[in-house]
């Protein structure tokens, strides 16, 4: 079996996905169709006779392909880009019957970066004992669909988390919401990961004191000699 090949690229760059064939210094592009199609329905650029003659509006000015290897150039590249690009190679020694070189699949996978996390934390209650609050994490800009992880003190808590996408080949963002009882002050981490990349951040959650105490009484006998030694 033939090892599939896998380009990866991040939103935005300019990325080339290989061909199987490359023209011997003898030859020329004029003797060929070359035929790059996605998903083996969609035309994404093809050549015959040294000419383009046929181009997908999606890939239209963000496409271009090298004369010699029949690399395929994306810039810039988009999520919806992901996908199985075939490249088939034909040489017109005869125009009645064309010779297939090559017909080899690519695949290119699209993703972008999550921000850094932002933490933030709301109190609810204060007591003597303890401090209750709403702790949020979020994230976004990324792809593909991530993960998040907390952790208090480097113990694992577990969020209650939402997504929002436009659509699955969109980028997403991430919040996760959690209530906390803290009774001291402890540090909180929260992790997005995604596409083998983490990004976390951590926050001190202090310990609000709201808590008032009555007043310390003096013993009388050490009140009376307190008033002796002043007179």
């Amino acid at each position: 079996a033939l090892e599939k090949k896998v380009i990866k690229s991040k939103l935005g760059e300019k990325v080339g996905l290989p061909c199987c064939h490359e023209i011997p210094s003898s030859d020329s592009l004029h003797n060929y169709r070359v035929y790059w199609q996605k998903n083996t329905m969609e035309v994404v650029l093809a050549y015959a006779e040294g000419k383009e003659i046929s181009k997908d509006k999606r890939y239209e000015n963000r496409t271009e392909m090298n004369d010699r290897n029949f690399t395929l150039w994306i810039s810039p590249v988009e999520i919806p880009d992901s996908g199985p690009y075939q490249c088939v190679v034909q040489h017109l020694k005869s125009s009645q019957n064309p010779s297939v070189m090559c017909d080899e699949t690519v695949t290119l996978f699209v993703g972008a970066d999550f921000s850094e996390p932002n933490i933030t934390a709301e109190i609810t209650a204060i007591s003597c004992e303890s401090t209750e609050m709403v702790v949020t994490c979020s994230s976004y800009g990324g792809f593909p669909k991530p993960k998040m992880s907390g952790a208090l003190n480097n113990e694992s808590v577990v969020w209650n988390v939402s997504w929002v996408s436009e659509s699955s080949l969109s980028p997403y963002n991430i919040t996760g919401k959690l209530q906390l009882n803290v009774t001291k002050d402890v540090i909180f981490t929260c992790s997005v990961e995604s596409n083998g990349l983490t990004k976390s951040t951590s926050l001190l959650l202090k310990k609000a004191n709201d808590c008032v105490l009555p007043p310390l009484l003096l013993p009388y006998n050490v009140i009376t000699a307190s008033s002796i030694i002043i007179i």
